[in-house]
């Protein structure tokens, strides 16, 4: 099973963690990553795009000309395909990108993401994140001396304010429970931090 050291905001080591093995120490299929991705960003998706047809477009539905004598080609109205400023034919229309992706296949990548940052050494297990106070400069301050500079996702069990407050105006930085943690935002941050807690129910919830 994997060990890791567990450490406070001050960098020091206050104890070590065995991670699940099937969990921390799964080998990493990039496949799964792919479409764990590829489905996070189709259903974050707002599929918004829309065209106008023949019947939306403004304009006269009056026919311009008679049908016959002119010597010129039936037309029907202003507002026909063929015209400029007509209707647009098969347009995108608004829709949902959104697909199913199988249970077993997203807790899979998830694996994947946590084994894979943890082997990478972008993972670390911070004690408990206390903050006294709901200030940015001491998350900063906090980040820093753990030597977590770049982009930094949290993952906790419970949500606390001060921790909310305190880490929401830094840039690169996201926080997130531990039941809303995602290969997405996994991959998409450079380091991660997980709390005592967090790592325990990982653990035991993808186990």
């Amino acid at each position: 099973m994997p060990s890791v050291d567990i450490i406070d905001f001050n960098n020091k080591k206050v104890g070590t963690l065995e991670l699940s093995d099937a969990v921390f120490g799964a080998p990493v299929n990039e496949d799964l990553l792919y479409e764990a991705v590829r489905h996070h960003l189709a259903v974050a998706r707002r599929g918004t795009a829309a065209t106008k047809t023949r019947h939306e477009v403004a304009g006269s539905g009056k026919k311009l000309w008679k049908q016959k004598g002119t010597g010129r080609a039936r037309v029907g109205s202003i507002r026909s395909p063929l015209w400029r400023h007509g209707g647009t034919v098969h347009g995108p229309q608004p829709r949902s990108y959104a697909y199913k992706l199988p249970r077993k296949m997203q807790l899979g990548a998830l694996r994947s993401a946590l084994s894979a940052k943890l082997r990478d050494g972008e993972l670390k297990v911070v004690s408990a994140f206390s903050l006294n106070e709901p200030k940015t400069k001491l998350m900063r301050q906090a980040l820093n001396g753990i030597e977590a500079t770049k982009t930094v996702l949290l993952v906790d069990t419970a949500s606390d304010r001060n921790l909310e407050l305190s880490s929401r105006n830094l840039e690169g930085v996201k926080l997130v429970a531990s039941r809303d943690v995602n290969v997405y935002d996994l991959l998409g941050h450079q380091q991660v931090l997980l709390s005592k807690a967090a790592a325990e129910k990982l653990s035991e919830a993808l186990a």
